[in-house]
């Protein structure tokens, strides 16, 4: 069994988290994801406290196993996002879109562990410095907002920088991404794009099918131009906005194009006026699947991989 530093700092079995995917991420995948061992981690988006709360109690309901939120530091309720947090004592937060400094003593207090996404390492170093417990290091095949180096040259770089526990995201979706990310010295994986293929997500079927349906050059980058680039799979919504792009589109009306378009693909079901944010691996996510079924062919699919590059490196030394 693949046991790391991030499993015993967690209490997970598994080293493996299940992004925090705004719309996505509710508290029905969550808790089976934790409930199978690993970290189902709540997609807070720009939703509201109380939403929030209450989707934190649906997991409290079903399991008692470690669970995550994920805070967009850019959402106008993150101060409440905050505090319904340090009430419902959350075992873990991830964050993106900011630094959660000024949060993370109070959040101590509590016994939250604090582990913010980077796309940099002068971010690592700096979030270290603050405090945090581990880091996520994700790279741009990662489907939603990005950064923009990828998970290869972007983890071990991550690794070196600093002392706390780095997990690997971006371009992740079976064992052979484990075996790899714990090669470039990483202590776990992040995963979005297979989850959202769960039985457990509630996303509209349409998406799970347009997924399903996925080659490996379906997704698109747009919004470069306002500093806030988003990989999503092709469609109609994506050709308009590269359209607006090059057309020289002011970066405050390309953002408000973007308002609403991930409820509209997630929740009900547009796929192709919706914005369908997904990561590269798209094209190799092959079935709808529980939760606990896409852990466990992860975890031994890793087993498997790491005895044949053993039974390689084994023949070649003899």
């Amino acid at each position: 069994m693949i046991k790391t530093r991030i499993c015993e700092l967690i209490g997970i079995d598994y080293p493996i988290f299940q992004g925090g995917m705004a719309w996505v991420s509710t508290g029905e995948l969550v808790a089976a994801v934790s409930e199978s061992g690993g970290l189902g981690i709540i997609g807070s988006g720009q939703a509201p406290a109380d939403w929030l709360r209450e989707e934190i109690r649906k997991v409290k309901a079903i399991t008692n196993k470690p669970y995550g939120v994920n805070v967009m530091l850019m959402s106008p309720f993150v101060d409440e996002v905050m505090q319904v947090i340090l009430e419902e004592r959350v075992p873990v937060i991830t964050t993106g879109a900011g630094n959660p400094g000024k949060y993370v003593p109070k959040l101590k207090e509590v016994g939250t562990k604090v582990i913010p996404v980077v796309a940099s390492v002068a971010l690592a170093r700096r979030l270290e410095k603050a405090g945090v417990d581990a880091l996520i290091a994700e790279g741009m095949e990662s489907g939603g907002h990005i950064g923009e180096i990828g998970t290869l040259p972007l983890v071990p770089q991550v690794v070196d920088a600093v002392r706390i526990p780095v997990i690997a995201a971006g371009g992740i979706v079976d064992g052979r991404g484990l075996v790899a990310a714990l090669a470039l010295g990483a202590e776990g994986v992040q995963m979005g794009t297979r989850f959202m293929c769960a039985e457990e997500c509630t996303i509209s079927q349409l998406i799970k099918d347009r997924i399903l349906k996925a080659k490996d050059r379906s997704t698109v980058i747009t919004g470069r131009s306002t500093g806030h680039p988003v990989r999503c799979l092709d469609n109609r919504f994506t050709r308009e906005m590269d359209q607006h792009e090059r057309e020289g589109m002011l970066a405050a009306e390309l953002e408000k194009l973007g308002i609403g378009k991930l409820r509209l693909a997630m929740v009900d079901g547009d796929i192709e006026n919706g914005s369908i944010m997904a990561g590269q691996v798209a094209g190799a996510v092959r079935c709808i699947e529980p939760a606990a079924q896409i852990i466990q062919d992860i975890m031994q699919s890793a087993e498997q991989e790491y005895k044949r590059l053993s039974a390689r490196f084994g023949d070649r030394r003899a």
